[in-house]
């Protein structure tokens, strides 16, 4: 019997330290693959609020591009999730971390400061999020430049529990005191709400040829997939019996005193004056077509249809009533294919004032897309120069479109010539890089070259490349 025990005893020894083999590599594997279908079901990506993880022992590849003429060079890195950059000049970068409030001066890569520190909020994907500098396109830096961020603060409210918080989303105006290496004289030009929050804050500055200042504010809905309604909705996402627009869900335009461009382009009172256009869950990127001057955006979608759109005055981008090529239904789900002809959608138009447009590239699964900038410049290759360039947060993928010949569409072919992107269509035609982890800005530097913000490597610190032609 007890020979019996003793054997009966070791098996299950023998049996448990197997369940211990096999629990040690089954439960990591397991964490792992729940982490990326979490990720894959955050509305957005959660782009700025994202945690990419990976093992120790795997090897991260670095970032690669699809054109064997040009490479990718480091600028600086270690940086805590970095969300935007300016050019004060020919290599002289502001740096704006998005957590820490931080922002950096990049001199010829050395880094430098910060010149000033804000007490931003950096739930999911609040924090310091766009900066612009008036006059960036000037070789020289000159003191006294002005330079407008744009970053979430939150307050506790008095006599309110400790939890009680009051947040808005900022833009100030500063001052460059290249003396000290400062931002200083800060002047509160735009005051904007940051409720129901913490999700699609939006973020993007950027000026026109005029300087009025552009800045892109998403619906601050919570980045759970098909919410229920909040209450929070307007008549800026087309709710048809919502509450009068409040600066969220569009692309605002303001002067650089914060003040409507004339009388406002969807109505004459504040806060409607400022809206360009409306409509939009989420931007990441605007810019500008330097032949053309027409604004363009992209815009995150829920899940499905992540768009690339030609934004003109009063532009209407369809949410929440439609999104990509897709009619939703009440819990913001597909419910058929949108055909503008069948009047099927109501939307809200401000009295004829804005128009819905179709968006001129849509993702059916998301990519995240972030930022947007045109090449105006022949430095990579004629081939590029004043072509779109599209970044994002899958991958670290950066897109590159050509245009048509009037330059209001994109010039696309084969299974992308009907302007949406599927999982099973080879999207190798647009795809210029991948690897560059969560791409949170591009820029086109005063050298002509393209700059790259990462915002998050794996376990690498965020960073700021440059890209270039091999070396001959």
């Amino acid at each position: 019997m007890l020979y019996v025990m003793t054997k009966k005893l070791q098996e299950l020894e023998d049996l448990k330290q197997s369940y211990q083999k096999i629990t040690s590599i089954a439960i990591p594997l397991l964490l792992i693959s729940l982490s990326c279908l979490l990720a894959l079901s955050w509305s957005d990506f959660d782009v700025y609020g994202q945690n990419q993880t990976m093992s120790q022992n795997q090897t991260i590849p670095g970032p690669s591009l699809t054109d064997p003429d040009l490479r990718v060079e480091s600028v600086a890195s270690d940086f805590d999730f970095p969300t935007s950059i300016a050019f004060l000049a020919k290599n002289d970068i502001l740096l704006l971390e998005k957590n820490t409030g931080n922002v950096f001066r990049l001199i010829n890569g050395n880094i430098t400061g910060p010149l000033i520190h804000v007490n931003v909020s950096s739930k999911d994907e609040r924090g310091l999020l766009g900066v612009a500098v008036a006059g960036q396109e000037t070789e020289d830096s000159k003191d006294g430049s002005l330079v407008f961020l744009y970053y979430t603060e939150c307050t506790k409210v008095k006599g309110q529990p400790k939890s009680s918080q009051s947040c808005a989303n900022y833009i100030y105006k500063y001052k460059l005191d290249t003396k000290n290496n400062t931002l200083v004289e800060p002047q509160l030009i735009l005051n904007l709400t940051a409720s129901p929050g913490p999700s699609h804050n939006g973020g993007a500055l950027q000026m026109d040829k005029k300087k009025n200042l552009y800045v892109t504010v998403g619906d601050l809905q919570s980045t759970k997939f098909n919410q229920n309604k909040t209450g929070f909705d307007t008549k800026a996402q087309n709710i048809i019996n919502g509450t009068a627009p409040d600066g969220r869900a569009g692309i605002l335009r303001v002067t650089q005193d914060g003040k409507p461009v004339g009388k406002g382009i969807l109505g004459d009172g504040y806060p409607l004056n400022l809206y360009y256009a409306y409509g939009i869950k989420n931007s990441f990127g605007i810019g500008f077509d330097p032949v053309t001057n027409k604004l363009w955006d992209t815009e995150n979608g829920p899940q499905f249809g992540d768009e690339v759109n030609l934004v003109k005055r009063g532009f209407n981008s369809g949410w929440e009533k439609v999104q990509g090529i897709w009619k939703l239904n009440q819990t913001r789900e597909k419910e058929g294919v949108f055909k503008d002809s069948n009047k099927a959608v109501e939307f809200v138009d401000f009295n004829g004032k804005g128009s819905y447009s179709n968006p001129e590239f849509v993702w059916d699964k998301p990519v995240a897309p972030t930022a947007l900038i045109f090449l105006n410049s022949d430095k990579l290759g004629k081939q590029y120069k004043n072509d779109i360039f599209v970044g994002s947060a899958k991958k670290g993928t950066i897109f590159h479109f050509d245009l048509n010949d009037d330059r209001d569409s994109l010039d696309l072919s084969g299974d992308l010539a009907d302007l949406v992107y599927s999982k099973k269509e080879d999207s190798s035609k647009i795809v210029f890089g991948e690897n560059f982890g969560v791409v949170t800005d591009l820029k086109v530097g005063p050298d002509g070259y393209l700059y790259v913000v990462s915002g998050s490597r794996g376990s690498d610190e965020g960073a700021v490349y440059r890209i270039v032609p091999n070396l001959k």
